[in-house]
């Protein structure tokens, strides 16, 4: 089960230069960002990841970081490799991971958050990569590396738990 208070939601290079390749990638952003907005109602912990930013440009405007959301500038694949993520994050935390291309930064990085022992959750409908193929193989082999494979509906209810959460309307609004 996804628990918002061991998350820790992960967007991995959603950048400017990059969306307009994504196979759906309209579809990926607006699903990102229901994850993001929902993730900033209910106070679970976020940060985003660029990609070679001098050359890919920043996160998309629709996913724009607020101010004390950390943003890990990277030019490896992996984000883990040069941005310390798997350390950062507590022992006991589940990473839920969204972003681009899947079979590139979004596997390389949740191989590496597996082999630092994280919990990780791959949000599939926020997940993309140029060719519909790439996408599915990827996806295919973080399950089988131990990666959940979950959609962005599943993450937001499971965070809410209940209809009697607080913040339920407000949360619910964003995916209606």
């Amino acid at each position: 089960m996804i628990d918002a208070d061991r998350s820790h939601l992960l967007l991995i290079d959603f950048q400017a230069r990059l969306m307009p390749a994504i196979h759906a990638g309209a579809g990926v952003v607006a699903n990102g960002a229901r994850l993001l907005q929902a993730a900033r109602i209910l106070d679970v912990p976020r940060s985003f990841t660029e990609q070679n930013p001098a050359k890919l440009g920043a996160t998309v405007p629709d996913l724009a970081p607020a101010p004390g959301e950390a943003v890990r500038a990277k030019m490896s694949f992996d984000a883990c490799a040069e941005t310390a993520l798997a350390t950062a994050l507590p022992a006991d935390h589940q990473v839920i991971v969204c972003g681009c291309e899947a079979h590139v930064c979004v596997l390389q990085t949740v191989l590496g958050l597996r082999a630092a022992g994280c919990e990780v959750a791959v949000v599939a409908d926020a997940t993309g990569s140029r060719a519909p193929e790439n996408r599915e193989a990827a996806l295919a082999r973080m399950a089988r590396h131990g990666a959940g494979i979950v959609t962005t509906e599943m993450v937001v209810f499971e965070w809410l738990k209940s209809a009697t959460h607080p913040r339920f309307r407000e949360v619910v609004a964003l995916i209606k």
